[in-house]
């Protein structure tokens, strides 16, 4: 069977545990045998950061402006426990967060779907997609812990030297502290792109934060969205009969709760990050999720919302039987070949990036799936694969469908 072409590679960043060893499953049973897979191979996983001081981590964003599409396995943000497990020099910061800072953008994450696992929400009858601010807050904070009485405050000292303060606490003892910032101008290309995305799709955009509470800091990002969409997007909006809104995070969560979806629903930083995995959970799986960093300079990375399944990688180490969902991660690699063959014009490798999606969802459908799944569907009598077992029969599937062509 001839293999499908590709011109201009993918950047390819590899990652850790479990996930790294589904990562080369899929290129060793889905990807390699189909096509002929061009990549620019960066490898992400917590030994090498620690290894290279994490440069490799910003080597790969900076590969991805070059190139345009990457595809990313999970990684691990490490805690003090993972700095002794590894023996790291130090207590590396989220790859995630500094790739996103890099790249700017926003990440837009959407469930995916399948006949026979019905959300556990029993209203939503559409996917609700996440459009997640990319850029700062918790994710580039500075933090301290304050040893004892004391008075911590905001110093900003203008280029001209004067200088502006604000108590953020007077200590009677110890404690803690972190400062966070962000940008208007990433703020307002977050906006953009969720504006463009929602008129893309023709779905109603939301958007929240706590403006009540944070009076100065979420009310920019309030404030920015919303002269955007009265400036630029009202019309746009109107023709295609959308509707933008802003509410309280906490009230957007009361809504959503009891809506249909079919809507995107934007959030900052943190905010996505939280939300996008109460979603996907609630629609089926934590690897039942799509995730796209999308820049405003046409940069794309595709990757799996979730982490690097732990538990089952200790499980694999022991040499014991594994079912671990990929279906993220091979979304991931779909998403990424779809969008390099449509930026060069190669149609085989949308269709096949298309084919690879269909036989991996008409798998689960047939009632093969992982024990995450199968524990879950409304199908009779599902067969629980191994880890191994389930990509081996997408496999099979799409390389029918290859020979029918």
């Amino acid at each position: 069977m001839e293999k499908v072409q590709m011109t201009t590679p993918l950047v390819e960043m590899d990652g850790d545990e479990m996930t790294r060893i589904i990562w080369e499953l899929i290129k060793e049973e889905l990807l390699c045998p189909f096509v002929d897979l061009k990549t620019e191979y960066y490898d992400l996983g917590l030994e090498n950061r620690d290894r290279t001081d994490d440069a490799v981590t910003a080597e790969a964003a900076e590969a991805t402006k070059r190139l345009g599409v990457a595809v990313k396995c999970a990684t691990i943000t490490p805690n003090a426990a993972r700095v002794d497990e590894y023996g790291l020099k130090q207590m590396w910061k989220s790859p995630n967060g500094t790739i996103r800072a890099l790249l700017d953008g926003t990440v837009f994450r959407t469930p995916i779907q399948v006949a026979g696992i019905e959300p556990c929400v029993r209203n939503w009858e559409k996917p609700i997609t996440i459009a997640r601010h990319a850029y700062g807050d918790v994710y580039k904070n500075t933090e301290m812990a304050v040893p004892g009485p004391g008075v911590v405050e905001l110093v900003y000292t203008s280029d001209d030297g004067r200088e502006s303060r604000a108590l953020v606490h007077r200590f009677d003892g110890a404690g803690v502290v972190q400062g966070m910032h962000n940008l208007d101008a990433s703020i307002a290309s977050f906006a953009r792109s969720c504006f463009e995305y929602a008129l893309d799709v023709r779905q109603d955009l939301w958007f929240a934060t706590k403006d009540t509470i944070s009076k100065v800091y979420d009310h920019r990002f309030k404030d920015i969205f919303q002269d955007i969409f009265d400036a630029e997007y009202a019309q746009a909006f109107a023709d295609a009969g959308i509707e933008y809104f802003y509410t309280l995070i906490d009230d957007a969560v009361a809504r959503v709760m009891k809506s249909e979806g079919g809507f995107i629903w934007a959030c900052k930083n943190y905010d996505g990050d939280v939300m996008s995995d109460m979603v996907s959970s609630a629609f089926g799986s934590l690897a039942m999720m799509t995730s796209v960093l999308v820049s405003p300079q046409g940069f794309y990375e595709y990757e799996a919302a979730h982490g690097t399944v732990q538990r089952h990688y200790y499980k694999h180490l022991r040499g014991e039987e594994t079912s671990t969902n990929s279906v993220a991660t091979i979304f991931a690699w779909s998403g990424a070949l779809r969008k390099r063959g449509q930026l060069d014009g190669l149609g085989d490798l949308v269709a096949f990036a298309d084919q690879l999606e269909e036989a991996t969802l008409s798998t689960i459908a047939s009632g093969q799936m992982t024990g995450d799944l199968a524990l879950i569907t409304t199908l009779p009598d599902p067969q629980k694969l191994s880890t191994h077992d389930f990509i081996r029969a997408i496999a099979g599937r799409l390389e029918q469908m290859r020979e029918q062509l």
